[in-house]
């Protein structure tokens, strides 16, 4: 298990880019450890969930020598104890990129081996060919339009209030999130899709809040998982999806999916920017 901070996490650092197959390159993370270090807990949230990454820059070479090209669809469960530093994933799957392997089954079994293994749980990997058509996005009230006046940039669950007697059950969306790397804080940029059922929540206070999350610096999932807690708290809604659609960054894009929902599987949609 590694540290955020530790000096064996890639992330800030100069790196090798090594091109032939190596599993310690992954380097995982509790995903307890950036509650911890703010006195909170993930544990008692009440969510199911999937961390679905998107890796467009995966080759390996066939049993000729031939290279093989896909885009690649990581499921992570959410149960996972660990968490996959982004920049250590992008050097294992460029450590396929002069590796054999007699099979695309082969390559693909190796890689659900290291990161499950990784992670703690059982990740799924599924290749993709250059004409899959992706699921589009769903249809969702934009929140991006309101006349607003902003001012609060760090995460604050009071600007989530209910509007009384008027109640909701559909999608919303803002394309407004950003929030920063906690170790380089370099910024991650992203789309957040809500699905909620209940009392209607005051948008001018929802998109408020999601622009709070602006100069937070934690994990995608963390950030997340904390919008799923704040909302689940402040509003009560009796069902509730958080999505987070996350801009590519070195050939992966991570996308945080939170649900109440336990039959609820995330369609793995893509936005215009990602």
């Amino acid at each position: 298990m590694g540290s955020v901070h530790s000096d064996s996490n890639p992330l800030g650092k100069l790196s090798a880019y090594p091109d032939t197959y190596d599993a310690s390159l992954l380097f995982p993370i509790d995903r307890d450890e950036s509650w911890r270090s703010s006195g909170e807990s993930r544990s008692g949230i009440p969510f199911f969930g999937v961390d679905i990454w998107n890796g467009y820059e995966v080759s390996w070479l066939n049993s000729k020598g031939k290279p093989m090209v896909f885009t690649a669809e990581f499921r992570v469960p959410a149960s996972s104890r660990f968490l996959i530093e982004s920049k250590s994933f992008k050097l294992y799957l460029n450590s396929y990129n002069q590796t054999r392997f007699d099979s695309v089954d082969d390559a693909r079994r190796q890689m659900e081996i290291d990161l499950s293994a990784a992670a703690g749980g059982q990740v799924s990997v599924e290749f993709h060919g250059p004409d899959t058509v992706f699921p589009q996005a769903p249809e969702a009230l934009l929140l991006d339009d309101l006349d607003v006046e902003l001012s609060v940039y760090e995460p604050d669950p009071e600007l989530l209030t209910l509007v009384s007697g008027s109640v909701h059950d559909g999608w919303v969306c803002s394309h407004l999130l950003k929030s920063n790397c906690p170790v380089t804080g370099q910024p991650d940029w992203g789309s957040l899709y809500i699905h909620y059922r209940g009392a209607k929540i005051d948008p001018a206070g929802l998109l408020a809040y999601i622009v709070s999350l602006r100069q937070h610096q934690d994990f995608h999932e963390q950030c997340v998982e904390r919008t799923f807690r704040d909302i689940l708290e402040r509003c009560r809604p009796d069902s509730l999806t958080v999505y987070a659609r996350y801009v590519r960054r070195g050939g992966l894009d991570i996308n945080p999916f939170r649900t109440t929902e336990t039959t609820y599987d995330a369609p793995n949609f893509r936005g215009f920017r990602q």
